[in-house]
């Protein structure tokens, strides 16, 4: 008999009489987990350590003592506005990607996106384009005639969004039925323009009162569907003439066509969709502005939109101290590819997730939520760098865009209230306390080092510390 056999029989003979003198059978037990004790949870993302939305797995508990870090206070007795959500533009480009996925991905990643579970970012909020916005795959309108004036939109249809936006929207509001969606034309059908193109020219005035029924069916026909469009804005970038589609609309035009033709076709239609003005950049605050003083458009407003490629996001706070009555919204900033993530992450944290609602928004919509690795599908002469918050290709990655959204839409449902929270260092900050009473603060390090802060609620304070460039989401 080999010797290397006969080792074998002795080890296993001696190894078969241990287990039957001792009687016991060995297991391995896995490692027993021991809960980590702490008041608060927090999720990071810090790209220079590649951390991405991650929960941190440290025990933080509010105590007595004192120490000399800079301190955040938290006041949660001093409220400001009530939160709609924070969410993408879902372009018909995005909604394709989206559709096109193999049945059990797309399903999945619209849980991941829309759910509230712990594995979602919760997003609570879409804009959407009546008609064609710049990133669908071709330009159309819901009554392109042949371009011939259809002052009665008998060939209205929503036809062209049968394919890919509405079965998606569909499946989104399935997952959550109380997302709010605002729709935004870049363009009025041709035939009512003064140039006859989807690219440029303005709204001709005989067409004012056409134009404000393709609203009211527009909203009308999403109902059909199953879907509630919550606002509108008339115009997307009313002083941007140049994108394929657009359209210009000067603020005296816009105040016109809202205080005597869609303000009083909603009315007539018992349309309860909410009218936002502007929805463009924040150096011409002049544009909500003087609409708002126009007693007879204002009656018909909710408030005012914005977006933060000019300008600067104090605008929102200047017409809000101007017409405290009204809301003000913020609805687009894109990401443009290839994305510097470090940068990108802290310019749209600072500007839009803290800065936006820091300045009474009440919503923070970033630009695209999915292109292709190529920054398909968009028209001709429409946005070709525009990256969506997904990357949809042979598999589904996950850009700056997702995590920006995802640091605020993951804790801050819908109906929460901003709170009192004070500035101090190096840390940019929002705080917010949600419908079951939990409180979230969105910390960014503006710094070049890891800082060391406080926070402080009812007189105890946590010690926290933060890398350069690192967000994080802290909540209690």
């Amino acid at each position: 008999m080999h010797s290397t056999f006969k080792t074998y029989l002795l080890l296993l003979t001696l190894a078969t009489a241990s287990c039957a003198t001792s009687n016991e059978i060995v297991v391995n037990k896995p490692d027993i987990v021991v809960p980590i004790k702490s008041d608060v949870s927090y999720w990071l993302t810090s790209p220079a350590n590649y951390i991405y939305l991650q929960k941190q797995s440290v025990s933080l508990i509010f105590t007595n003592t004192s120490n000399s870090y800079p301190t955040i206070e938290v006041d949660s007795t001093t409220t400001y506005q009530s939160m709609d959500g924070f969410g993408f533009a879902l372009t018909g480009g995005s909604a394709s990607l989206i559709n096109n996925l193999p049945a059990l991905k797309r399903a999945d990643l619209l849980k991941e996106l829309f759910g509230s579970d712990s594995t979602a970012i919760g997003i609570n909020y879409l804009r959407i384009s009546i008609g064609a916005s710049d990133l669908d795959s071709y330009v159309f309108s819901y009554d392109d005639n042949n371009s011939t004036a259809d002052t009665t939109l008998q060939s209205f249809s929503i036809q062209p969004d049968m394919k890919d936006l509405i079965p998606i929207l569909k499946s989104i509001v399935a997952i959550n039925p109380t997302i709010k969606i605002m729709a935004t034309p870049w363009s009025a059908p041709a035939w009512m323009k003064t140039n006859k193109s989807a690219k440029g020219g303005s709204l001709k005035s005989e067409y004012y009162g056409a134009y404000a029924r393709y609203f009211v069916k527009y909203i009308q026909a999403m109902k059909e569907q199953g879907i509630t469009i919550d606002a509108i804005t008339p115009q997307n970038e009313p002083l941007n003439p140049d994108n394929n589609p657009s359209m210009y609309m000067s603020a005296l035009d816009q105040a016109t066509f809202i205080k005597n033709h869609l303000g009083p076709a909603f009315y007539k239609s018992n349309i309860s969709s909410k009218i936002i003005l502007f929805d463009h950049n924040c150096d011409v605050s002049s544009y909500p502005l003087s609409i708002l003083d126009d007693a007879a458009a204002a009656k018909y407003v909710d408030g005012s939109a914005f977006h933060l490629y000019a300008g600067n996001i104090t605008a929102l706070l200047t017409v809000h101290n101007a017409h405290p009555e009204k809301n003000v919204y913020f609805t687009e900033q894109w990401v443009g590819g290839p994305s510097n993530f470090g940068e990108d992450l802290k310019w749209h944290i600072k500007n839009l997730i803290i800065g936006a609602p820091r300045n009474w928004s009440k919503n923070v919509i970033e630009w695209n939520l999915a292109s292709d690795p190529n920054y398909f599908p968009h028209t001709p002469g429409g946005c070709s760098t525009c990256l969506g918050a997904i990357t949809v290709g042979n598999d589904v990655t996950r850009n700056v865009g997702y995590y920006i959204i995802a640091h605020a839409s993951k804790f801050v449902p819908m109906g929460s209230v901003r709170i009192k929270s004070s500035i101090t260092g190096n840390i940019a900050n929002v705080a917010f306390i949600t419908p079951n009473g939990k409180k979230v603060v969105i910390a960014l390090n503006e710094g070049n080092a890891t800082e060391s802060f406080n926070l402080r609620f009812n007189n105890k304070i946590i010690t926290l510390s933060l890398p350069s460039g690192g967000v994080a989401s802290y909540v209690w």
